[in-house]
């Protein structure tokens, strides 16, 4: 039978051997698993309350609960298969996607497996045997539990230890380039922490090339200019392009001080002054911004001693 497209919201297509189109739920995934793990978590406790005959509502409730943790489960198990795709063309990570799904489908097969229990529970209803099998839901119940904690520790490390879908999953542009700017920030970090200051300045270098319009780049790249390859004119260059920032004081701050610096260190004292005293009448509770005028006060009348 010829296979008909299953589009995503990435714009991959992904053949579906029943020719019938079906939307692609990995956008939801975070959503419908979390609904997912409250109700079994929810509908377990209560089968176990209601185990020990207290509570009449108990029952009633946990197969409700994990009934309907059976469906979002379902839904969940598909959604995550359609959020594999984007992620799963990202170097290095396949085989992290590949043990997330294979605990995501045990615990589908557990929790469907809870379910009919619940099932075949309400259809015995008034016979000896209920209560035996509901002893044995709620046995297998805890086993959905485990195996869900075990499927969400693996999303996590997927998600937060090797950026899976962070970006990429809807394929626009920006997602993408807002992933790029936290790698090239985050890795400019740990490198100033280990000592490599000019492979930190040359990552900044590159994030205010790649994003000339974001003002809290472009001061980053020039702290990285002044301070890790000492060129106060190129960090003097990058401030000045920069336009005015009226919605952010402490970039306004940031701003002034490393052009403050960036003037002192060109050997153009009275020039820093005036942006520091402009600073000053912004800022005028800002106690670092008093204590360097203050100093700057007296290493000048210092000088001025005969």
């Amino acid at each position: 039978m010829p296979t008909t497209p299953r589009w995503t919201r990435s714009g991959v297509s992904q053949p579906l051997a029943s020719g019938v189109l079906m939307p692609d739920l990995g956008f939801y995934h975070p959503i419908v698993i979390h609904f997912a793990i409250g109700l079994i978590t929810g509908g377990v406790l209560l089968r176990w309350l209601s185990l020990t005959r207290r509570g009449a509502f108990a029952g009633p409730a946990a197969g409700t609960l994990i009934l309907l943790a059976t469906a979002a489960t379902l839904v969940a198990a598909q959604s995550g298969e359609d959020a594999h795709v984007a992620v799963e063309a990202a170097p290095g990570i396949a085989a992290v996607v590949g043990a997330h799904q294979q605990w995501g489908e045990r615990t589908r097969n557990v929790v469907l497996l809870v379910g009919g229990l619940e099932l075949l529970t309400l259809a015995l209803r008034g016979r000896s045997i209920v209560r035996t099998m509901s002893f044995v839901s709620a046995g297998f119940g805890l086993l959905a539990f485990v195996c869900i904690l075990q499927t969400g520790k693996l999303g996590g490390e997927l998600v937060y230890g090797h950026a899976g879908g962070v970006g990429i999953r809807s394929g626009d542009p920006e997602d993408v380039a807002r992933l790029l700017l936290a790698g090239l920030f985050r890795q400019a970090e740990l490198d100033e922490k280990a000592g490599r200051a000019g492979d930190a300045a040359s990552l900044l270098e590159i994030a205010a090339r790649r994003f000339p319009a974001d003002p809290a780049v472009q001061v980053r790249a020039a702290e990285a200019l002044l301070e890790d390859r000492n060129d106060p004119a190129g960090a003097l260059e990058i401030l000045g392009r920069l336009g005015p920032t009226p919605d952010d004081p402490r970039l306004r701050f940031r701003r002034g001080w490393l052009t403050a610096d960036a003037l002192d260190a060109l050997g153009r004292q009275p020039e820093a002054r005036a942006v520091l005293e402009r600073l000053r009448a912004e800022f005028p509770e800002n106690t670092r911004l008093r204590g360097r005028l203050a100093r700057a006060d007296a290493s000048r009348n210092t000088n001025q001693q005969p």
